[in-house]
């Protein structure tokens, strides 16, 4: 059974998710044994890095919201992140109250600049509260990782999550350069969603009826669970698949930013 009830969150409810997950990933840094630990699900960055680069990402976007309309992002600045652990989770800190200033400064509907330009997400203060809430609820399960301690994502991030990723990530004028195809994503939660993959551009769809065509491939699971696997932290194979497994390999690889 699917529903068609409203899943993004009101403005001020993605304001308070971005400032909890915000604080939820703090309090993972803060029980870390190192820094220096690596990231298991981003084997590149140490916990460190991964501070930096999320309170690097908040003061963007906070400037880029406060910015207005613009047809190019504000300069970007090299991190001035300490190293000792409590003056970072104060930089932390500071990063996210400067992006939620931003946004409640904006309001949900004022435009500002986004990558996303050619997506189903629109270029607006909205949009980037909702994008945060998905940059903040994956990192912080990065950081839970790290220390052994991961948490399910919590329910309104991640039912908002699937939604927001394939319209924002997936979605756009980008050719898809593989042979035309159907991907549908299945929550447990009795949410469905269909990606329809094609050399004119991709678009998602929510799916309301139980009786749908068949898709090329689907992917089932809860809401965290697909969120997780659209943003690489767990593998495809670890949930349950139908149809071209394949597809969930081209759609990790494919960039569409370079094929537009």
């Amino acid at each position: 059974m699917t529903t068609t009830e409203a899943i993004t969150p009101e403005f001020p409810a993605l304001l308070r998710l971005i400032e909890e997950r915000s604080a939820a990933f703090r309090a993972a840094v803060a029980a870390a044994p190192d820094l220096s630990e690596r990231v298991p699900t981003c084997p590149e960055w140490t916990l460190l890095d991964l501070v930096r680069h999320l309170g690097s990402v908040h003061r963007f976007w906070a400037a880029t919201v406060a910015a207005g309309p613009a047809d190019s992002p504000p300069p970007e600045t090299e991190p001035d992140a300490p190293r000792e652990r409590a003056a970072l989770l104060a930089w932390s800190a500071e990063s996210t109250g400067q992006l939620l200033d931003a946004l409640r400064e904006s309001g949900p509907d004022r435009g500002c600049w986004t990558w996303w330009g050619t997506s189903q997400s629109p270029p607006t203060s909205g949009a980037v509260a909702r994008h945060q809430v998905q940059e903040a609820a994956v990192h912080t399960y990065d950081a839970q990782v790290t220390t052994g301690a991961a948490q399910p994502l919590p329910d309104a991030a991640a039912l908002d999550g699937v939604d927001e990723f394939l319209a924002t990530c997936c979605a756009g004028t980008a050719p898809w350069p593989h042979e035309p195809a159907t991907v549908d994503y299945h929550a447990a939660e009795g949410h469905s969603w269909r990606l329809t993959l094609a050399a004119d551009g991709t678009r998602t769809t929510r799916l309301t009826t139980a009786g749908a065509t068949p898709a090329d491939a689907s992917l089932h699971g809860t809401a965290g669970e697909l969120v997780l696997a659209l943003y690489d932290r767990i593998p495809v194979d670890s949930l349950k698949s139908d149809g071209d497994r394949r597809l969930f390999d081209l759609l990790l690889a494919w960039d569409p930013e370079e094929d537009e």
